[in-house]
């Protein structure tokens, strides 16, 4: 089901086990790591390892994730995905993530769209979410500028500590219905 993407000026590739060094230096990274509330920064090689098989799980799998590569010279800038799929209910949620170099120039936006359309058009998604710092305004931004909405808040507990996050939803159903007109006529 997950292929590779292609947007003007990004590969969005499956994540592959080739990826461990990348994937190492990503999530071992203090700015990468500042607001991914769910795990500890890397601090062994063979912890890539593990983020790598989750995501190369045999499909059917619940979670998919992409590197994010600049076609002009194959920089490997972040990743970006899906996990925590209820493919009965429709919903899915979102993550990504982005070296500081690479910030303010519109990849990730232009990744998060390219990934939306797949969620819509072959996932058949009809809700994305996303957990976001209130503190991170820049993901915030993002969100909020492919159309995603604040639907609640809840704290996350992460090293003896509680920190608050907005719940973003952003609805597909109204595409998804569209989409299926689209192939009936």
């Amino acid at each position: 089901m997950f292929k590779n993407l292609i947007t003007d000026r990004l590969l969005l590739r499956n994540i592959e086990t080739e990826d461990r060094d990348f994937i190492f230096h990503q999530f071992s990274n203090d700015t990468v790591n500042r607001y991914l509330f769910d795990a500890e920064p890397l601090t062994k090689l063979e912890q890539a390892d593990e983020i790598i098989d989750f995501y190369i799980y045999p499909e059917s799998r619940l979670q998919h994730r992409w590197v994010i590569i600049r076609k002009k010279d194959n920089a490997k800038m972040g990743t970006c995905g899906f996990h925590c799929w209820n493919k009965n209910a429709g919903i899915i949620d979102i993550g990504y993530d982005l070296r500081e170099e690479f910030w303010g120039k519109g990849y990730m936006q232009e990744a998060l769209k390219e990934i939306i359309v797949y969620a819509d058009e072959v996932m058949r998604v009809k809700e994305i979410r996303a957990m976001i710092s209130v503190d991170n305004v820049k993901s915030i931004r993002l969100a909020e500028s492919l159309n995603f909405k604040v639907k609640g808040s809840e704290y996350v507990l992460f090293r003896n500590k509680k920190y608050l996050h907005n719940i973003y939803r952003l609805y597909l159903k109204e595409n998804n219905e569209k989409s299926l007109l689209k192939a009936s006529q």
